[in-house]
């Protein structure tokens, strides 16, 4: 009997260890569903349709809200929360089908109504939109049903549907408008848990997430900024961060060459790093001298010493990465002896000295000093003057405008057109290159629209109220084991519905 006992109780034993060793095997092959996701800026808010930084739309765009329109990772145009749309033969009428049974992340339903307030609200007379100017051309909005929005427009707008699609466009709900500063609704594939301001955003799936062509997998997500580079570098390491899509460390790309867990990435992007004039302040004034420092930057060096080799000289506002880009690098290329030269003609023999406001961030700081050592060649004394970014530029440079020089990665797509806002903070005025922009908004086929295009860059090229300098390209680093991320940045952003893990 002690003997048949004794071999029940090792059946058991084993059956049990068979069972612990299959729910391991198993739970080892379940893929991960948690994402912790660096970034380097920390948004001071996490609604875009009021603030420009681009780092609330790195962390909403997409996850919590959605417009009308999206762009995909290749930078095309795509239905969204409209399934269709159609424009009239004059290009002055939009009407957008929008999608039945979606509903925001408070319950509050989406409707052409609630697509309308959100559209009003974005261009209204006190609006703090970023984009307001997007609205602009816009006459009325119409509900026409609940499914059926109507946008007239004052005048053709040729971009209007790409600009629908930006994270400043995107649609709020009536009830969650006022609050999506601090705690944002909207109908996307993730909702919002908290802020730990400091420290992390933290994001849970949308268990009812309107859109049942995309199975998202990721579960949480969080959102972690680190500032330093170094500290970047170390909490991808640890696995503190699974994936860091801008890593701010180009110098430390190459120390993960031959990690077994993490990749690099190289990808494009529309990040133009440009060193702003204040064009109505002297000596900048003066074209002669912009286009004199323009001559006494040599753009291989500075990309070299700024962002250790990667990254792309331009010639104008533009990245080749756009449709109808031409390169410019050769109208002002490095010229000591002629910038010396058109300095003193100029009426400044011996140079002059001014002051930089430069955001306190790694590109900018480095190409900076770059560039302080290469104007010190032709006699220019540039002091640098550390700026904290966001709010203490916005402050003195984006609004205030009361600056010599800038300098900061321009990160909208398309948007050469800023020369021609007024007012922006470069003071640039220039009637034809206005007229020039003016004309791709008037003009209803791309192929016009790009002949206007080649001929703003040429005018800005020429005229160089900003210094342009280089396209950063998307520094990436992340778990191999995670797929789905951009590789590629047609428009800042961390998309994450269709982010997975393999194992």
């Amino acid at each position: 009997m002690a003997r048949f006992v004794r071999s029940i109780s090792e059946v058991l034993v084993s059956a049990t260890a068979i069972l612990c060793l299959l729910l391991t095997t198993m739970a080892a092959a379940a893929p991960r569903t948690d994402l912790a996701i660096g970034m380097t800026i920390e948004p001071a808010g996490l609604d875009p349709t009021i603030a420009a930084p681009v780092a609330i739309g790195q962390v909403t765009w997409q996850n919590i809200f959605e417009g009308l329109v999206t762009i995909d990772r290749d930078g095309k145009i795509k239905p969204q929360l409209a399934s269709s749309w159609e424009i009239s033969p004059d290009g002055l009428t939009y009407r957008f089908s929008l999608r039945s049974g979606v509903t925001f992340h408070d319950g509050e339903a989406f409707t052409a109504s609630v697509a309308k307030a959100s559209i009003d609200r974005a261009r209204a007379a006190d609006s703090v939109n970023p984009q307001k100017r997007f609205f602009a051309s816009v006459d009325t909005v119409e509900a026409e049903d609940p499914q059926t929005l109507v946008i007239r427009l004052k005048q053709p707008a040729g971009s209007l549907l790409y600009w629908l699609a930006w994270p400043s466009s995107v649609i709020v709900g009536e009830k969650s408008a006022a609050n999506n500063k601090t705690t944002p609704v909207g109908t996307g594939p993730f909702v919002f848990v908290r802020w730990a301001k400091g420290d992390r955003v933290e994001l849970k799936r949308n268990p009812g997430y309107w859109n049942r062509e995309i199975s998202v997998k990721l579960e949480t997500v969080t959102f972690r900024f680190i500032g330093d580079p170094q500290a970047q570098s170390a909490a991808l390491v640890s696995g503190d961060v699974d994936a860091f899509p801008e890593f701010g460390a180009p110098e430390l790309m190459s120390s993960f060459d031959g990690d077994e867990r993490l990749m690099t990435v190289v990808g494009d992007t529309e990040l133009k790093v440009v060193a702003g004039m204040n064009n109505s302040r002297k000596p900048f004034d003066d074209k002669r001298v912009r286009q004199a420092l323009m001559m006494a930057l040599d753009r291989t060096t500075i990309i070299e010493g700024a962002w250790s080799g990667f990254g792309t000289p331009i010639g104008s506002h533009y990245t080749p990465n756009d449709r109808a880009y031409v390169d410019l690098t050769g109208v002002y290329p490095y010229d000591p002896e002629k910038a010396r030269a058109l300095l003193a003609e100029a009426g400044y023999p011996n140079g002059f000295s001014f002051t930089i406001k430069a955001p306190q961030m790694s590109y900018a700081a480095r190409t900076a000093e770059v560039m302080q050592a290469l104007l010190a060649e032709v006699g220019v004394t540039m002091i640098i003057e550390p700026t904290e970014f966001p709010a203490k530029w916005v402050q003195d440079v984006f609004t205030g405008r009361d600056y010599d020089m800038t300098i900061v990665a321009h990160a909208e797509p398309m948007d050469i057109d800023i020369y021609s806002r007024d007012p922006y903070y470069f003071n640039y005025r220039n009637p034809a290159f206005d007229t020039a922009i003016r004309q791709v908004e008037q003009t209803p086929d791309a192929a016009g629209q790009d002949k206007f295009y080649q001929e703003a860059q040429k005018i800005l090229a020429d005229d160089v109220p900003a210094l342009f300098l280089f396209v950063m390209p998307k520094l990436g680093v992340w778990d191999k084991r995670l797929k789905g991320l951009w590789e590629d940045e047609p428009i800042p952003s961390n998309v994450l519905a269709e982010v997975y893990w393999t194992e």
